[in-house]
């Protein structure tokens, strides 16, 4: 129990999720997200509120965007991507606060959060493989 107990704790130390996420923008809560996909990527879709920072520019940017000591949450596209680890990787290495958002972009979209592309809002679409969603409406429970 105890080997279990210090894993999850950890886990849950250095990783969110869109959900937990979604809650504290609609709390008020100042969340930094960062968005560690390539350019193409972010121009096709991405939350609203994100900042735009490819891993592998993290060391040269954040400490000139990013005042030092701001909890920061990454992710990449999907559960198959690592973009988000290795970013987390690059904060952490700086001093940063930094959680993963499991799921990235991906699990965000699917549960229907707010997303946005160059030309503006992008429609939701909740996904009942990853939610409980109401036949009729298509609205989230």
């Amino acid at each position: 129990m105890t080997d279990a107990l210090g894993y999850f704790t950890a886990k849950l130390t250095h990783e969110t999720d869109p959900s937990d996420v979604y809650s504290a923008q609609r709390a008020g809560e100042q969340v930094t997200l960062i968005d560690v996909r390539d350019a193409d990527a972010w121009a096709q879709g991405r939350i609203p509120g994100a900042v735009h920072m490819p891993y592998r520019e993290i060391v040269s940017r954040a400490p000139a965007e990013i005042p030092m000591g701001t909890p920061v949450i990454v992710y990449c596209w999907s559960p198959g991507c690592n973009g988000g680890a290795k970013a987390a990787r690059e904060f952490a290495l700086l001093g940063y606060p930094v959680k993963e958002m499991i799921g990235g972009y991906e699990y965000w979209a699917r549960e229907g959060q707010p997303t946005e592309s160059d030309e503006g809002a992008l429609p939701r679409t909740f996904d009942p493989l990853v939610m409980t969603v109401r036949a009729s409406s298509g609205v989230r429970r």
